[in-house]
């Protein structure tokens, strides 16, 4: 063998041990990492046997809790079923009474507003009345106003000038509340006895209505004084009583055998003392 061949030989054999010990090696790693692998496979395995395991107790305490959730729920369920029904049926109590007492307050304000229109209209008629009263009164005082205005002064038939002469009695009414005097009304009749004015009395003669004269006794201070032929609204004049004071007789109104008229006296003569 030449030294190329043993050269060549040589160099191949060294090629093949280096492949063996490479394959070796390869192998010996693979053994290692297998090895090694397998390990790691055993303890994902147990853990994964323990994530079972904490899986499976999960799920029985899910299932338990489950249930308990389920119970609970349903009891709470029927209660709040049962709440609900209160809470429906006391509500429904609650309007019925708030309807009960809106038709009731809407009869009392119904009432009320009736009450008021009434009262109201009470008033309107008040007011009304007062109205007419006031409207009486201005009308009163305007004629009072229209009398003071009407009322004369004249000379008595003793030649005295006489007070204000009423010619009626809605003059004489305003004469009376003047106060200066004191003021008797009367009605003579022809042929009747004499009546009892303060401390005078008077009778009825003669009425001549055409000519509208008449004749009168006037007794005073035990004299019988006779007045004859005296017209209407003719101041009978004279004088009575210790310290004479002037007293007037006036005739205002006469018809067949009846005149009327009133008797004026001084505000400090005697008073009527009584009638016939």
């Amino acid at each position: 063998m030449s030294d190329n061949e043993y050269g060549t030989e040589r160099s191949a054999s060294g090629v093949f041990i280096g492949v063996v010990a490479l394959a070796l090696l390869a192998a010996l790693g693979s053994l290692v990492w297998c090895y090694a692998l397998q390990n790691h496979v055993g303890v994902a395995e147990q853990k994964l046997a323990a994530a079972d395991q904490k899986n499976a107790e999960l799920s029985q305490k899910l299932d338990a809790t489950n249930a308990k959730l389920r119970a609970t729920t349903e009891t709470l369920g029927q209660s709040v079923g049962i709440t609900q029904k209160q809470i429906e049926a006391r509500t429904e109590s609650i309007i019925a009474a708030q309807r009960s007492e809106a038709a009731r307050l809407e009869q009392q304000q119904a009432a009320t507003q009736k009450q008021i229109g009434a009262v109201s209209s009470d008033v309107a008629n008040v007011k009304t009345d007062v109205g007419g009263v006031k409207t009486d009164v201005a009308t009163t005082k305007t004629d009072l106003e229209t009398t003071k205005s009407q009322l004369n002064r004249v000379v008595g038939d003793a030649g005295v000038m006489s007070g204000l002469i009423a010619t009626n009695h809605s003059e004489l009414e305003v004469l009376k509340h003047k106060g200066d005097r004191n003021y008797f009304e009367f009605t003579l009749q022809k042929g009747a006895k004499p009546i009892l004015l303060s401390t005078i009395k008077l009778q009825l003669k003669k009425v001549d209505e055409k000519r509208s004269r008449f004749t009168m006794n006037v007794s005073a201070d035990d004299r019988n004084i006779e007045k004859k032929d005296k017209s209407l609204d003719e101041p009978v004049q004279f004088y009575t009583g210790k310290d004479p004071m002037l007293y007037e007789i006036v005739v205002n109104s006469m018809e067949k055998n009846k005149v009327s008229g009133y008797l004026s006296t001084p505000k400090n003569a005697p008073q009527m003392t009584a009638l016939p």
